[in-house]
């Protein structure tokens, strides 16, 4: 159907087969793979059964099997963002349960439930490895047993045949990635210490381990304050390999014979922000043979490396998400999100080049005409700079917006604030283009994907760059004739949140604007987050209390006179991240002014929403706002939400 044979509707009214009943209840989330021989397996959190997590074997015959049964769920909180929840075993796999966060371990030749392997609620576990000489895990232990007292890392042993645990590295805020050599005589491990996060500065350990699996005095080999190491691992060889960013990208390195030396240079992310444990872009398909992920100009791309040559060969994909890669014999699995196609997990056979579907992250089908595609865009920003974001334009086959007039444009403003927003199809974007918005997902100045230099922008500047990019990002449009001005807003959850608080406070420039379990107090989450996070302000405003006067300056909540536009906020009961008395203050501060505003709390809900009724209804209310404050009727039928100081 061509432009003009479709019918003329107010943008955002238009019908749409992608409805919040879709997204909430017909796809899952994918998450940690790991590989056994010809076996995969991966963890999947499953909206519909209240957001359970729950582990998927999948055999060399092609059959399926949940090795959980409800109640269990897997999922770790060590650092409240977890990963790395379960590890394989040669009969089964030990996982952590999110009830108790205690290890269980359960065997695939046996008809019995998961047997608890440890029996204190108030230590964690994550990241885990199987020593296969000595019958025991080593791991990330979290230790929260001393009340009102920072929580303990340390990483640990714990047999498998007694389940008693021993310490076997401490004297570090943090730890993550232990890797043990094929031989079992050597660990190596990351380290760092407060204030760095993970992608500031860590450190790369290795320690020999003595027959009884005592580890012998460690040795720092690499990282530093101001170098990130990520994915330490081991050849089949025995050498040493990771990522480091010490060019200012992470590329892949080796050490060897005590020195350290680069693989192949490049000017292209080989790792990403740590925000989870158990992440991974390469692995080993030779001794000298790796396969690799790496991210350039914002996309995934994948690619053989040579150690010894330096020889590097693209792989040519249909992905430009590419996500937990692991590496069989002749083989390869990830997580895979095309430009067409949402994230799944995809085996790619490295000798022929196919690929396989084994598990799609949704069972929706939908006519490509409904369906948006991302366009890359690069505009300036402030300081004679640029920045990048994915643009995407309405999209509906049967209707089209009213002659003379443009789009409805929401910007996208991500979360951590160190993360990424990717080109990958995503159904909550077709959501609002095919209902007749428009939507550009910045990857605002902060954001991994393009070198640690881009990453450090954000550094003392948080809420001024982002929210700056996101101005600039919406103001290119416009310049173009892409979206109508009059009718921007802003969205984001978490650390997107805030930059969208920002936005509607600092600038006279968005018209609308959805918080998702965002920061309205920069004090108070500096004494009021996790362990993990806890510090993480003083690279992006400055240390507390001595800043304190910038962080008041940077805090939406304390600049309520400036707010200038409608906003919705939507906000989890048990979130530890961001607790919900932040919420709560920025509604009463918006109430008080007498600007339209709405506020839902759901119960259950932790840092991010992963139960079908939450996210369902967060799509729908959020939906309903719009069409509220901009003037449209969404085709939906959505149940109302209070709004506050709404006029007719």
């Amino acid at each position: 159907m061509s432009t003009f044979d479709k019918t003329p509707a107010p943008y955002g009214s238009w019908p749409s087969p992608v409805s919040a009943e879709m997204i909430a209840g017909a796809t899952i989330r994918l998450g940690q793979i790991a590989l056994r021989g010809e076996e995969i397996f991966w963890s999947e959190g499953r909206p519909h059964e209240e957001g359970r997590n729950v582990l998927v074997q999948h055999r060399a015959d092609g059959a399926c099997t949940d090795l959980n049964p409800a109640p269990f769920d897997v999922r770790t909180r060590v650092h409240e963002y977890g990963g790395g929840a379960f590890v394989l075993l040669p009969d089964g796999a030990v996982f952590s349960h999110d009830d108790d966060q205690q290890l269980y371990r359960v065997r695939v030749d046996r008809a019995e439930l998961p047997q608890p392997l440890t029996r204190d609620p108030a230590q964690r576990y994550a990241d885990a490895v199987f020593d296969t000489a000595r019958n025991r895990l080593i791991a990330v232990r979290e230790d929260h047993r001393t009340a009102g007292t920072e929580a303990v890392a340390t990483l640990v042993a714990i047999a498998l045949d007694k389940g008693g645990v021993e310490v076997l590295v401490d004297g570090h805020d943090f730890f993550s990635s232990p890797a043990l050599s094929a031989d079992g005589r050597q660990l190596a491990w990351l380290a760092w210490d407060h204030p760095n996060m993970p992608w500031d500065g860590t450190e790369l350990w290795l320690a020999d381990l003595a027959a009884d699996g005592t580890p012998g005095p460690p040795r720092r080999v690499a990282g530093g304050a101001t170098e990130s190491i990520y994915q330490p691992a081991w050849s089949p060889g025995g050498v040493l390999h990771f990522v480091s960013d010490r060019s200012g990208w992470w590329n892949l390195y080796r050490f060897e014979d005590g020195a350290v030396s680069a693989l192949h240079p490049m000017a292209a992310e080989f790792g990403q922000p740590q925000w989870a444990f158990g992440m991974s872009s390469y692995g080993f398909a030779g001794d000298d043979r790796i396969v690799c992920s790496y991210n350039e100009h914002g996309v995934s791309l994948l690619a053989t490396l040579h150690a010894d040559s330096g020889r590097f060969e693209p792989i040519g994909t249909p992905f430009c998400a590419i996500d937990g890669l692991r590496v069989g014999a002749g083989f390869a699995v990830f997580l895979g999100a095309s430009p067409s196609e949402a994230g799944a997990v995809v085996r790619l056979d490295l000798h022929t080049g196919h690929h396989e579907v084994l598990r799609a992250s949704g069972t929706a089908r939908v006519d490509d005409a409904f369906l948006a595609r991302a366009e890359a865009i690069t505009f300036p920003t402030e300081g004679g700079l640029e920045a990048h974001a994915f643009f995407y334009r309405p999209m509906n086959r049967d209707h089209r917006g009213p002659p003379g007039e443009q789009p409805p444009l929401i910007v996208i403003s991500h979360g951590g604030p160190t993360g990424a927003s990717g080109a990958g199809f995503k159904w909550s974007h077709q959501f609002w283009t095919s209902r007749g918005f428009a939507i550009v997902d910045v990857n605002y100045g902060g954001s991994s994907g393009y070198g640690r230099a881009y990453r450090e922008r954000l550094d003392g500047r948080w809420g001024v760059v982002d929210v700056d990019d996101s101005v600039n990002a919406a103001r290119f449009l416009v310049a173009r004739g892409d979206v109508n001005p009059d009718r921007i807003a802003i969205r984001g959850g978490s650390a997107g949140g805030y930059t969208t608080l920002c936005a509607l406070t600092f600038r006279r420039f968005f018209k609308a604007g959805a918080s998702h379990y965002g920061i309205g107090d920069l004090e108070a989450l500096a004494a009021d987050t996790h362990k993990f996070e806890s510090r993480y302000l003083e690279r992006l405003i400055g240390p507390y209390p001595q800043a304190q006067a910038l962080y008041r300056e940077r805090s939406p909540i304390h600049h309520t006179d400036r707010l200038n536009a409608p906003m919705i906020l939507l906000q989890g009961a048990e979130d530890k991240a961001v607790p919900p008395a932040q919420a709560q203050a920025m509604f009463d501060a918006v109430d008080a002014k007498g600007l339209p505003v709405a506020y839902l709390l759901f119960e259950g809900e932790q840092h991010g929403f992963r139960r079908a009724a939450t996210i369902r209804r967060a799509l729908d209310a959020e939906l309903y706002f719009y069409g509220k404050v901009f003037g449209f009727e969404p085709a939906d039928s959505i149940e109302a939400v209070e709004i506050r100081n709404l006029q007719p």
